[in-house]
């Protein structure tokens, strides 16, 4: 059962973080400064900018999912009721990802909506061009490139075939992400001039490509429940656009805990985190990217769903 430090609810602290509330200011500010200048910059210092500003927001929702800065949950909604990155509802978001953090279940493909292991019926199901693409998206190169229309395109599907077999749970998500992505392209392309396709080119799709580097490592598929999430070290800059969710481990065993505690917890407990993960852990994303760029970091069947190791079904 999840707590209420992972459902979102009532959490200890104090009533308003302000690191989190004066980080979201400046990213407003520095994603408005941005798109204002948009024109008089060329597109390869606005791509890295902007998908730096993107990916962060997508990391401060994380932050709202997990019941900060307030203990309001509406006001916390309100955070990042803008959607910089167009695509995910939040509200969609954090039922997937509070889905995700029962450890037990983490990467079964089944029950684990952030897994990108398949059953292996699936994979035997799959025709060789499928096979070779799920291959390539396991590469660090196809995870940048492919993952984001991959991503985009999947939550279509899934979001078409729920309204076509009578399911309209999402559609409240969807009325209220609708008017936030409204409001980023009324900025974006009525007031700064941004033509659509540029924005989509150079902000969303490369905010969402810096977001699932992070997450291309930070599981792995082993018996062991505690040795399925790892730990990146990475430098300040990488940190703090994940919002130190780098630190995975530290996430999934404290994730009531604000990002700005992470990085001192584990300076205090480093030798038991690791000890605790099976030592999964990488010096940087350099690290990632130069043993994974192009070899697949594993095989996409799981690689143990239906053993007795299998991960427990849901109550």
């Amino acid at each position: 059962m999840l707590t209420d430090a992972l459902t979102g609810g009532r959490r200890r602290g104090a009533a308003v973080e302000w690191p989190t509330v004066g980080l979201a200011a400046a990213l407003y500010a520095a994603f408005g400064i941005l798109t204002w200048h948009h024109h008089a910059l060329p597109w390869w210092a606005v791509l890295p900018l902007a998908g730096y500003l993107v990916c962060l927001h997508g990391s401060l929702q994380h932050e709202v999912v997990h019941g900060h800065p307030t203990r309001t949950a509406w006001v916390n909604e309100a955070v990042v009721f803008p959607s910089l990155w167009l695509w995910l509802p939040f509200r969609i978001y954090r039922e997937s990802h509070l889905t995700h953090h029962r450890d037990d279940r983490l990467t079964c493909p089944i029950e684990d909506p952030e897994s990108n292991y398949l059953t292996a019926e699936s994979w035997e199901r799959m025709g060789p061009a499928a096979r070779a693409f799920r291959r390539a998206l396991g590469t660090v190169a196809g995870r940048l490139v492919l993952g984001p229309p991959f991503y985009v395109g999947r939550l279509a599907v899934n979001e078409i075939d729920r309204l076509v077999k009578g399911d309209r749970s999402h559609l409240v998500a969807w009325a209220v992400h609708i008017p936030g992505a409204a409001l980023v392209l009324a900025w974006a392309v009525g007031v700064c001039g941004i033509p659509v396709q540029e924005y989509i080119l150079l902000y969303a799709y490369p905010g969402l490509a810096l977001t699932v580097l992070r997450s291309f490592a930070e599981h792995r598929a082993v018996p062991n429940v505690g040795e399925r999430t790892a730990i990146v070290e990475a430098g300040p800059a990488m940190s703090l656009m994940y919002l130190n969710n780098n630190l995975h481990a530290v996430h999934h065993a404290k994730a009531s805990l604000a990002w700005y505690k992470l990085p001192a917890l584990y300076r205090e407990r480093r030798a038991e985190f690791l000890a605790g993960n099976g030592g999964y852990a990488f010096p940087g994303y350099w690290e990632i990217v130069g043993r994974h760029l192009l070899v697949p970091k594993e095989p996409t069947p799981h690689p143990f769903l239906g053993r007795a190791t299998e991960p427990a079904k849901a109550a």
